[in-house]
């Protein structure tokens, strides 16, 4: 969460395309996509360059800044929820989106993307809970006015604070943060002294608010064992919104399994086409093989009579031990 604002920004899209690149990089070499870290990167992105379709649906930056002072005299949500998805400048938004990308990718893998989804949100809204909170009582007890009740700020990094918490919770290994070797468990807390240190203009507050939010998130985590209401809720949401996904997937492989072309269903399973759905199955070795080859290619056994097609499970052959069906498949392989 950056502090920094002086009016009207100046947009500059030379890092835009690096961080484009990277993030398609990094999900090409991913077998699984995660969706709800991808909707969040673009959701970012596409606030910060405000295209004409969203730009007259879009508040501007200076409605939504989170400031303490206007958020509890007005009741202003939109600066409460909305401020994390803004940023101040492109350098601002590509570090976050990185940073996301990294935590993202590892979080949504390991959590599924129902959980993460809920987490994310749960972070948000506690970290901008804990701002708040901080901002009053150092107004309050303190009267630190100027310094944090009336800043403004904006910036995705609150939230990011608060995985990295979560992510680095139970890990023992060590890390580097920006030269530093710490505890993987400490990263956060290393991180918001050298960035309050060296980094003029950011949010100390937004930050300490967002690790304090992952600390509590994890606390709440372990008293409540059960699956939270908001994950229920989203899942209840997905499932209805993906129903229709999921009954033209339960049509279309019934379409699929329907066989065409110039072999004989049910005849003596000698097949020559090479996109024929067939297989026949060793007898020795109980591998499945494509119709169009005649000799075994785990084991290298011929396919004799025993060229019907099959997916019925046949049990190993008692005569080939392990060694043997190696020693065979070094044998064809080479």
């Amino acid at each position: 969460m950056d502090s920094r604002w002086g009016g009207a920004r100046s947009v500059s899209r030379g890092m835009l395309p690096l961080l484009a690149l990277h993030a398609a990089s990094e999900y090409y070499r991913l077998p699984w996509k995660p969706p709800v870290t991808a909707g969040l990167l673009a959701v970012n992105t596409l606030v910060y360059l405000r295209p004409a379709f969203l730009d007259s649906i879009l508040p501007s930056i200076d409605e939504v800044l989170f400031n303490p002072h206007l958020i509890l005299k007005h009741k202003d949500l939109k600066r409460f929820f909305l401020s994390p998805f803004y940023h101040l400048g492109e350098s601002h938004l590509v570090y976050n989106m990185m940073s996301l990308l990294w935590k993202g990718i590892q979080l949504e893998t390991s959590m599924g993307s129902t959980e993460f989804a809920s987490m994310v949100a749960t972070l948000l809204a506690m970290s901008q809970g804990i701002t708040l909170l901080l901002a009053k009582s150092l107004y309050l007890f303190f009267d630190y006015e100027r310094a944090y009740y009336s800043e403004y700020a904006a910036g995705f990094s609150g939230v990011l604070f608060a995985m990295k918490v979560v992510l680095n919770s139970q890990s023992e290994n060590y890390t580097n943060v920006h030269g530093l070797i710490v505890p993987s468990r400490h990263a956060a807390w290393a991180e918001l002294i050298l960035i309050q240190m060296f980094v003029p203009g950011v949010s100390f507050l937004g930050h300490l608010g967002g690790i304090l939010a992952g600390i509590l998130y994890l606390r709440l985590k372990r008293l409540y064992a059960g699956v939270d209401p908001l994950t229920v809720i989203i899942r209840g949401v997905t499932g209805a919104l993906s129903w229709p996904l999921r009954l033209i997937k339960q049509i279309i492989p019934l379409r699929r399994r329907r066989i065409s072309g110039r072999g004989t269903v049910g005849g003596n399973g000698n097949y020559t086409g090479r996109t024929m759905s067939y297989v026949w199955r060793c007898q020795a070795c109980t591998y499945d093989n494509p119709g169009w080859l005649n000799v075994c290619e785990m084991c290298g056994t011929s396919r004799g009579d025993n060229g019907w097609p099959s997916r019925q499970v046949i049990h190993r052959s008692p005569d080939l031990s392990a060694e043997e069906l190696r020693r065979r498949r070094i044998e064809r392989f080479g």
